[in-house]
């Protein structure tokens, strides 16, 4: 029997661009596709206008940390990943320690219990990463307090196996789908 050979992806721009990250065989991690996170990366500079050294990041659900390790690749002033899957967070750990990347905080906890943490902490962010296991309802949970943690101005990235409509608070301002995957840019509404 022939060992399969691991999955991995790769960081698509940056300090880091073509660094390829290894994605563990994790019930339900499935890391955003390189086209996907390409098109999502083009969407977000457009709107920060390539602005990435004050950004604040947070990564919810990180899995395999494509998200967040892509935004520090770019400059991100801070990227806080949340998972609680022990094994994804020693990956991630080992990622980071590979990369030198300082901007880089992991945290092992529940991410919506994390969520509300810092929410009540009064924490904010420029922008949010939400790409939670499918089929557990996290988006739907997650969205209302990331309107919390969102700052003024600031978006949420939202990853599901369906279209999202916009929930009380928010808008979606840009989506689109590759594959079995739906993707949106979400602004907290006016």
């Amino acid at each position: 029997m022939q060992k399969k050979k691991p999955q991995q992806v790769r960081i698509i721009g940056g300090a880091w661009k073509r660094t390829p990250l290894p994605v563990l065989d994790a019930l339900g991690l499935r890391p955003t596709p390189d086209r996907v996170r390409e098109t999502i990366f083009n969407w977000l500079n457009h709107l920060r206008d390539g602005a990435w050294s004050e950004a604040r990041v947070l990564d919810l659900f990180a899995g395999s940390g494509a998200l967040g390790f892509e935004a520090a690749s770019r400059g991100a002033a801070s990227v806080t990943m949340i998972d609680a899957n022990s094994a994804v967070i020693r990956q991630l750990e080992t990622i980071k320690d590979r990369l030198k990347a300082e901007a880089v905080r992991i945290v092992r906890g529940d991410a919506l219990a994390s969520a509300q943490s810092m929410a009540a902490r009064g924490e904010k962010f420029d922008l949010i990463f939400l790409d939670p296991p499918y089929n557990l309802d996290l988006l739907s949970r997650s969205l209302p307090v990331c309107l919390q943690l969102v700052k003024e101005d600031g978006l949420v990235y939202a990853e599901s196996d369906a279209p999202v409509e916009a929930p009380e608070g928010w808008e979606v301002i840009r989506s689109d789908k590759a594959g079995m995957v739906y993707y949106h840019l979400l602004r907290a509404a006016a």
